[in-house]
């Protein structure tokens, strides 16, 4: 049998062809970017990007951020510690100062870096170079400060956010500027600590206190529902956090709407290195199932965050 008998030749000469003018297409050239000029402004950078894809999410989720301040409704920005590491401390305190930032929530590892940073103006140590030992985690400053804070805050009935913040100003440390913790005590916002036992190396001080440390953040988990209580129409940013934000910002939804508060118009934006399964459902999809919008933003947090905020703060002054 010939190849030819079971799969006969084709008439090419036969394909019905369309109209190019006619056709439905995605993308248009009004929609290109412009040509790049040295020594433009930042507007004029963000006006020449492309208005596809991920350049027109950027901008409609700065829009979002604006829409949001202008409407009074609350931007709340929940963070890991990675955020610190790279540098964005004073890019959220900046933030927080011109109230574009509301409340933060943070897993554990912030507590660390965010103290770190303040106390010596430094943080993030080698883990590859101290395991072997057993030297990694170890500090004592790091364990010691945040501990105390954490049996202060049960004793007291307060958030561990609050208590650590107000033990870092306490101390006034040489580098007290770049704490995101101290700055909201300072400006009386509120940031909730989301802690996990055996997760963070103060966990492995001599001084922790697992039901102290459960109470603070327990505190702070039900603070972080009453603020979560009043996001319709407001704005949650999840920042460098792949499991602890994104769960514990779904439980805090759920309950918010189990008590009878509406929060279904909001916008929702995560940014991360990689694409990850729990922010990709748990911040960017089902949160928004009943109206609103998420975002998902690939890439550094110390160059896409900040291009963001920029442009919701050009978004703001526009309107002004």
């Amino acid at each position: 049998m010939k190849f030819s008998e079971n799969f006969p030749e084709l008439d090419f000469k036969a394909v019905h062809t369309t109209d190019l003018d006619g056709r439905h297409s995605k993308v248009k050239t009004r929609d290109f970017g412009k040509k790049l000029k040295a020594g433009a402004s930042f507007h004029d950078f963000v006006g020449g990007l492309p208005n596809i894809l991920a350049a027109a999410d950027l901008r409609e989720a700065a829009q979002a951020i604006a829409k949001a301040k202008r409407d009074g409704r609350p931007v709340v920005l929940g963070m890991g510690g990675h955020v610190v590491k790279v540098g964005l401390g004073p890019v959220v305190v900046d933030l927080m100062e011109r109230g574009l930032i509301d409340a933060v929530a943070a897993n554990g590892s912030v507590m660390v870096h965010d103290s770190e940073a303040a106390l010596v103006g430094a943080t993030s140590e080698d883990v590859g170079a101290t395991l072997g030992d057993g030297a990694f985690g170890v500090t004592g400053q790091t364990g010691e400060l945040i501990n105390r804070a954490a049996r202060e805050a049960a004793e007291e009935n307060m958030g561990l956010g609050q208590a650590l913040g107000q033990a870092i100003a306490a101390l006034n440390p040489p580098h007290l500027e770049v704490s995101i913790l101290a700055a909201a005590a300072r400006l009386n916002k509120p940031m909730t600590i989301h802690a996990a036992i055996g997760t963070d190396v103060y966990n492995i001080h001599p001084e922790a206190d697992g039901s102290s440390l459960g109470a603070a953040t327990m505190h702070d988990f039900r603070t972080f529902c009453r603020i979560t209580a009043a996001l319709e129409g407001g704005v949650f940013i999840n920042l460098g956090s792949a499991v602890i934000l994104p769960e514990v910002f779904l439980k805090a939804l759920t309950l918010a709407r189990n008590l009878g508060h509406k929060v279904e118009r909001i916008t929702t934006i995560n940014m991360d290195f990689i694409r990850h399964y729990r922010p990709s459902v748990n911040v960017v999809g089902r949160p928004t199932q009943e109206g609103g919008r998420g975002f998902y933003f690939i890439g550094h947090h110390e160059i896409m965050f900040p291009i963001l905020m920029s442009l919701a703060l050009e978004e703001i002054a526009a309107a002004d």
